[in-house]
């Protein structure tokens, strides 16, 4: 318990001699072992301690040091709990190059049907549509989950009809040319746009969405304006009154 001189230069020597503190406390960790804890002043380290564990071997006179660590404090600012990376990953993190392998327990994916044989698919009258649609030729296909997770990801996000966009739209994407069909069971809520000029090209975008580049958008004709007062008048004239008619006589005689 009175070995502060020695557990504080341990201190020091992971640290700097300055940023050691005030010694706060010791405390008992078993037979022969004290821990001493110091006030740690690194700024980057508010709230921290420095705590020095001393011990004293059995039948030996010399206090030892055991261990000297940094601790954070009741203030102590701490980093947040670590999260697995495939649990923080959020949508657009995977760029050119990034892997993001789909789980075997992954409750959006489910078996497909058995494969079919390749020379099946070359006979003449196979709908190859229906065998993909189906789900033959993969392992794995959407499952109900997935499905519904994706169309509520879709309607409740900005190519649902909630959207500031849509809500502003001369009309539905229900009823506009550049919107094609979806396949599969997604056909009945939501479509493909295929308009350049529209923000949501290329995208899905349920019926009831909609933008200003609706194919029957009808242009608002263009108001002609009342034309403003001018503001030099150039037209009317002003009623002159000379009081000394002395330089106009001259002027006239002159001409």
């Amino acid at each position: 318990m009175e070995a502060v001189d020695l557990a504080r230069e341990a201190a020091a020597e992971i640290a700097r001699p300055e940023w050691v503190g005030e010694h706060l406390s010791a405390y008992v960790e078993g037979d022969r072992v004290v821990t001493h804890l110091f006030a740690c002043l690194d700024p980057a380290y508010t709230g921290w301690r420095y705590a020095v564990t001393v011990v004293r071997a059995a039948r030996a006179k010399v206090v030892t040091v055991n261990e000297a660590v940094l601790l954070p404090g009741k203030e102590a600012l701490l980093a947040p709990d670590w999260v697995p990376w495939k649990e923080r990953l959020r949508p657009g993190d995977v760029g050119v190059g990034d892997l993001l392998p789909a789980s075997a327990d992954d409750e959006r994916l489910e078996p497909g049907f058995g494969q079919v044989p390749e020379d099946a698919l070359e006979e003449e009258g196979e709908d190859r549509q229906m065998i993909w649609e189906l789900g033959l030729g993969r392992k794995r296909v959407l499952s109900e989950a997935g499905r519904e997770s994706a169309a509520e990801r879709w309607y409740n996000g900005e190519a649902g009809p909630r959207s500031p966009i849509a809500t502003a739209a001369p009309g539905r994407c229900a009823t506009c040319g550049f919107m094609t069909l979806m396949a599969g069971n997604f056909r009945r809520m939501f479509g493909v746009c295929t308009n350049e000029f529209a923000p949501d090209d290329g995208k899905v975008v349920s019926f009831d969405h909609g933008c200003g580049a609706h194919s029957e958008a009808v242009r608002e004709p263009v108001r002609a304006e009342r034309a403003s007062e001018p503001v030099v008048d150039e037209l009317g004239y002003d009623h002159i009154v000379f009081d000394d008619t002395t330089e106009l006589e001259l002027v006239s005689s002159e001409g």
